[in-house]
């Protein structure tokens, strides 16, 4: 019997070193100037800016973008998927007031392909950039057997820092504080399971797979900026679990939140799975944003300003309900 070799056995380090020469220029293009070294290494070394904080507070976030893969398969079309990938994690560190600060990925595929890999990673770049959030590493795990030829999966790790007297929890929230909707850019990173079953692979490969497959936004420069001029109580990312799920993840004791049906324009594509899959109306707000990606509270007093601001900054915002007294659930009406 000839000698084995880890080719033969289906992992080509070859083409992986390939890879990795491939994406350094565009890694480079992420960094900070707290980042000590390049890619490459066994580890990322960053050392954070501490001047002005008393007590600061390491924030991290792990995340990844679930089936909307397949639809991304499915169109051939790989260079946004990267960007949801880092707004999953960025987005779930900023709701604590922190500014992100590095993020790492973890690929993995039953066979490496630079050319698909490195599309993928124009999308994490430019989702790190988008974030001021640096690239200081990752992995990508050719694993055959466990993924066939075609196969794969995304990961991402983001580490953030707050100072701990700046933390957002939510404990300030009070009866009648507003709450504010930011616009998502569509479904961003859930649901997509139910979202799927409601077409056909023809429509799929077609206008609505494309709607489908636009990037998570990524909010954090626009709250760090909002941040500086007013205070934001409470944050909730809407991912996974929707309104029902996320918002009372946020909300003190004793307190709920009243959304106010209507007062925010729901994008058309959310009614499209709805009309098409029967979905009922509380499912589709415990699955899907339903065209907002971000909840914030402020005091009433600082609602429109808020919206302003976030406006200002290139999202949309609308007051779309208030704090009321209540076991932390959310009520549409």
């Amino acid at each position: 019997m000839p000698a084995l070799t880890y080719r033969q056995a289906g992992v080509n380090i070859d083409e992986a070193d390939a890879f990795i020469a491939r994406i350094k220029p565009m890694v480079k293009t992420t960094t900070r100037p707290e980042v000590l070294g390049g890619i490459g290494g066994f580890s990322g070394l960053f050392r954070p800016n501490l001047r002005g904080m008393k007590e600061p507070v390491l924030v991290s976030s792990t995340d990844g973008v679930g089936t909307k893969l397949m639809l991304a398969d499915l169109l051939g079309k790989f260079d946004t998927v990267g960007i949801d990938l880092v707004a999953m994690s960025v987005d779930d560190v900023i709701v604590t007031g922190a500014e992100p600060l590095f993020f790492l990925d973890y690929i993995a595929c039953g066979r490496l392909d630079k050319v698909h890999l490195a599309e993928v990673m124009k999308g994490v770049v430019k989702g790190c950039r988008e974030a001021n959030c640096a690239l200081v590493g990752g992995e990508t795990a050719e694993l055959p057997g466990l993924y066939v030829p075609g196969q794969w999966d995304l990961a991402g790790f983001c580490v953030g820092i707050v100072d701990r007297a700046k933390i957002i929890d939510g404990r300030a929230c009070r009866k009648g504080d507003a709450v504010i909707g930011l616009a998502s850019s569509g479904l961003h990173s859930n649901g997509y399971s139910l979202a799927r079953g409601a077409f056909s692979e023809k429509e799929l490969r077609g206008p609505v797979g494309r709607e489908l497959l636009k990037p998570t936004r990524i909010y954090t420069r626009a709250i760090l900026q909002v941040l500086k001029k007013i205070k934001i109580k409470a944050m909730a990312h809407i991912t996974g679990g929707g309104f029902y799920d996320n918002i009372p993840r946020v909300v003190p004791d004793g307190l709920g939140v009243r959304v106010k049906a209507g007062s925010w324009p729901i994008p058309r594509i959310f009614r499209t799975i709805q009309e098409r899959g029967g979905v009922t109306e509380r499912e589709m707000f415990r699955t899907l944003n339903m065209g907002i990606g971000m909840v914030a509270v402020v005091a009433p007093r600082d609602a429109e300003r808020a919206c302003a601001l976030f406006a200002a900054q290139g999202q949309r915002a609308h007051v779309i309900g208030e704090i009321v007294p209540g076991c932390r659930e959310v009520t549409i009406v």
